[in-house]
């Protein structure tokens, strides 16, 4: 079982009922109005969501190796394209390293590995004070804040 975490730390999971993108494209009319998270692979892009993205409490994004950058551009898609508000799960393959890079994509809660240090991981979070470029979390780039 993974350690689930946000920016300031643990967190325990909230149960919902699990799909796949091809069981919400099979069964949409059904699963509409329920308690839903989607489980996106890599190989599935935001776009095959599309503005169904509200439909669902919170989009899990398996990364199946942590060479495997897709999720980055999935989750950056669902948050500036989408506007999706809900929650958005990292889960596989997801170390430390990644963490910081992860939140500023869009990410907001994240299923480390069993191997990774919890204490280890919220201290990532802080890794840097100032970001020259946007982010899914602030559209503004450094210089566009500096004149603010």
């Amino acid at each position: 079982m993974a350690n689930l975490l946000n920016t300031e730390g643990p967190v325990q999971d909230t149960e919902l009922t699990q799909v796949t993108l091809e069981e919400w494209k099979e069964n949409r009319d059904s699963l509409s109005g329920q308690n839903l998270e989607l489980t996106l692979e890599s190989s599935e892009t935001a776009d095959l969501i599309g503005d169904d993205s509200a439909s669902f409490q919170r989009i899990s994004i398996n990364f199946p190796k942590f060479a495997d950058g897709r999720g980055y551009s999935a989750a950056r898609l669902l948050r500036e394209r989408f506007a999706y508000k809900g929650e958005l799960r990292a889960t596989g393959d997801v170390l430390i390293d990644q963490l910081y890079f992860m939140k500023r994509c869009g990410f907001d809660t994240f299923a480390l590995r069993d191997d990774q240090i919890i204490e280890d991981a919220i201290a990532a979070f802080s890794t840097f004070t100032v970001n020259y470029q946007n982010d899914a979390n602030d559209q503004q780039p450094l210089f566009r804040r500096r004149l603010s």
